[in-house]
């Protein structure tokens, strides 16, 4: 793959490029830089998307955002999908489960093949973060999937595996540059003084999914400080961003859904225990620097779950009459 990092260029401002190797010249792109780092512009329009699973539909979504007048595309994961090959869908996989890195490498290229994904990243800039099928549905850290054959320094390996094809095939710079099963994918991307993007990895550090994932009622556990979705140096990085930002906008850029929602029909009261809410002492933490540290407009854009939702985010859920401190979008599926 080919990471090129151009430097002199103007801010604000469209440019096209093309890559020529040998006998091949690739079709041609277009990309922005953002605006300069004390430019109040008027506007930012944005796409964000998440959930591509090849098998299970088409991507008409990407056609209808490429005939937008947008700025840039934000993808909060699931951008591949890991599992075999199955009969009875739409598309069909290319392979076995993926495991190694050919393996990863070959299914990056089958979803990059389809022409309407093509064209929305040949029509403005990305902003990535992954969620758990870059590697294994809901994994957490060097923790596998439960049901998962693959454990222990094996299932390093395959993380290792997974997030060099990652860095390989997204727009991602050098600073990004996974090391074994290691990568820095958390960042801050400015729009001017507009908006500040946070984007955050919610799988790389944090604990095990508390009462072994799925659907739980609420417990005394999901209120241990030891519980983190961000690792403490995410967390720490965050808050200080968020406090030194300048921008009227604060957007987190994330996977999971971070408000607490009841999710069957009567008692008890049941929580995702791979969302936010499995790992409630840390959202309450987080919520909590929003209000006392009056953070300036928090948005949450989120994906994972296939359906579309508008949440205010509460500061203390268990209050009635807590004040509410961000709001947040959850996006269906591509």
């Amino acid at each position: 793959s080919v990471h090129v990092e151009v430097e002199g260029l103007r801010p604000d401002r469209w440019y096209w490029y093309q890559f020529k190797v040998g006998g091949e010249v690739s079709p041609r792109g277009r990309t922005r830089t953002m605006p300069a780092a004390n430019a109040t512009p008027e506007r930012l329009r944005f796409a964000f998307a998440s959930c591509q699973h090849y098998e299970t539909g088409l991507y008409t979504a990407y056609e209808h955002m490429v005939r937008e007048d947008l700025d840039l595309i934000v993808h909060l994961g699931d951008y591949i999908y890991e599992g075999a090959a199955r009969d009875g869908h739409i598309r069909r996989h290319n392979s076995a489960e993926i495991v190694t890195l050919d393996d990863y490498r070959a299914r990056y290229a089958l979803y990059k093949l389809d022409p309407a994904l093509q064209a929305a990243h040949a029509m403005a800039p990305w902003i990535v973060t992954w969620d758990d099928h870059e590697v294994q549905n809901n994994y957490a850290a060097d923790i596998p999937q439960a049901s998962s054959k693959i454990t222990g320094a094996d299932f390093l390996r395959r993380r290792a595996a997974a997030y060099q094809a990652y860095f390989e095939t997204m727009p991602l710079r050098r600073t990004q540059l996974p090391s074994g099963p290691d990568m820095l994918l958390y960042r801050g991307l400015n729009f001017g003084r507009l908006a500040q993007f946070h984007v955050l990895d919610t799988r790389q550090y944090r604990t095990d999914q508390p009462q072994g994932d799925g659907r739980k009622p609420s417990s005394p556990i999901l209120m241990d400080p030891k519980g983190t979705i961000l690792g403490a140096r995410q967390r720490e990085w965050l808050s200080t961003g968020l406090e030194r930002s300048p921008a009227t906008w604060n957007i987190l850029a994330q996977q999971v859904m971070m408000a607490r929602v009841d999710l069957e029909k009567g008692d008890p009261v049941m929580h995702s225990m791979d969302q936010w809410p499995g790992y409630e002492f840390e959202r309450r933490r987080v919520l909590r620097h929003f209000h006392e540290k009056k953070i300036k407009n928090p948005v949450v854009l989120t994906g994972d779950i296939h359906s579309n939702w508008a949440n205010e985010l509460v500061l203390d859920q268990d209050r009635p009459g807590s004040p509410n401190v961000g709001v947040e979008f959850v996006g269906t599926s591509i």
